[in-house]
């Protein structure tokens, strides 16, 4: 008889982690931590007594990255097809980053060019929802810029402002 081994898909591997994140160790057992990887910040020079202070230029951290009005119209009135989309409601911040990162992933390497990402409009007490501000700011990292062209909210009938048009990069061939 021979042992089967299989590899875990990429969505096998997000919902994996989504559940092992919820597991509880057995009583008597201790919990295995895993540590965080820091990365010390290089260190502030300390200016000498007496020289002048010259203020840093602060770095542009987020880009603008909007849809053009055309695009952004045809999509709203159905014109140009939404090819998947991804439901974040729900989800911790962490659950929602890695789903969203394997999600636009597999997009992008389908050669899928528009994706709507719903991320709902928050909790009902009047606040802003967290993945509704985290969302568009991480789409403008570093590691989404490869998959990532641009993004917008979604028209009313697709979510409003609960969630986003993206556009993915095309393949490079």
């Amino acid at each position: 008889m021979t042992r089967r081994i299989d590899r875990l898909s990429e969505d096998d591997r997000v919902l994996w982690n989504l559940v092992a994140r919820t597991a509880k160790p057995l009583k008597g057992k201790a919990a295995i931590v895993i540590p965080d990887i820091v990365v010390d910040p290089k260190p502030t020079p300390v200016p000498a007594v007496g020289s002048p202070v010259v203020a840093a230029k602060p770095k542009t951290q987020h880009v603008s990255h909007a849809l053009d009005e055309p695009t952004l119209d045809k999509l709203k009135k159905g014109r140009l097809p939404i090819e998947g989309r991804v439901d974040l409601h729900g989800m911790t911040q962490d659950e929602a980053y890695s789903l969203l990162f394997a999600f636009l992933h597999r997009a992008h390497a389908g050669g899928i060019r528009y994706v709507l990402v719903i991320t709902g409009k928050g909790s009902s007490s009047g606040g802003d929802g967290v993945l509704r501000r985290s969302v568009p700011a991480w789409l403008s990292t570093p590691a989404f810029r490869p998959l990532v062209s641009s993004h917008d909210h979604a028209a009313r009938n697709h979510g409003g402002s609960g969630a986003l048009y993206v556009r993915l990069r095309r393949v490079r061939a």
